[in-house]
């Protein structure tokens, strides 16, 4: 799974990184509130572990924004605080679970594994569909306008990735880790290429352009 930490402890953020990953997971590792909403609401995640207690946004005001941002990723909230009251807090702010420090590792695995496995509570989203642009996410076609639009499959998962996140810058950098699982740059131009390319079947044909560039920042779609 791909997995977002945000704990302002070094120690122990570096502890679960290195034990995450030896189980096989893709980890990022961040010490700061603000910087994880940014990262978590620009960037697709399958779990989330938050500390309770960080700089810039806490645990709690992190994961009510992510939940107000329809963001229901799983997550688990980590705590030196042990009071019911703090437990109730953390799971009325969107948390699956609750877990005091210093805790297991393996009880950790064991609480990962538990959550991931729980069927989704909402119903699969099967299209997505933003102005006249329509995407059916199975049989990955989009049309806009009643006009079918013929898409490559990386072509198709960076309109979806656009249109999960309407209004939303996003860079480079984002697009490059979204779309090509890239941690760092290439120093291709495989993004404007392929920015170029989408753009070509969703926006030229058609009077109004969704796909906008910010130049020297990333790109945002803004359906009309």
């Amino acid at each position: 799974m791909k997995i977002l930490i945000a704990e302002d402890d070094a120690e122990t953020g570096a502890y679960l990184r290195k034990g995450l990953a030896r189980e096989g997971h893709a980890v990022d590792l961040l010490r700061d509130g603000r910087e994880a909403l940014t990262q978590a609401t620009g960037m697709p995640y399958e779990f989330f572990i938050f500390d309770r207690m960080m700089p810039g946004l806490d645990g709690l005001a992190l994961l009510k924004a992510l939940r107000a941002a329809q963001i229901d990723t799983p997550a688990i909230l980590l705590t030196a605080m042990d009071s019911v009251e703090d437990k109730v807090a953390g799971l009325r702010a969107g948390a699956d679970d609750y877990m005091v420090k210093p805790f297991a590792f393996v009880e950790l695995l064991a609480r990962i594994d538990t959550i991931a496995r729980r069927p989704a509570l909402r119903a699969e989203v099967t299209e997505l569909v933003q102005g006249d642009l329509r995407l059916d996410l199975l049989s990955r076609e989009a049309w806009r306008a009643g006009q079918k639009i013929e898409l490559q499959p990386r072509e198709f998962l960076l309109l979806k990735h656009f249109m999960e996140r309407p209004g939303r810058v996003q860079t480079k950098t984002i697009l490059l880790e979204a779309v090509w699982d890239i941690h760092f740059d290439p120093k291709t131009s495989v993004v404007e290429t392929h920015i170029s390319r989408l753009r070509a079947k969703i926006d030229k044909p058609f009077a109004t352009p969704y796909l906008s560039t910010l130049h020297g920042i990333g790109y945002v779609f803004e359906p009309a």
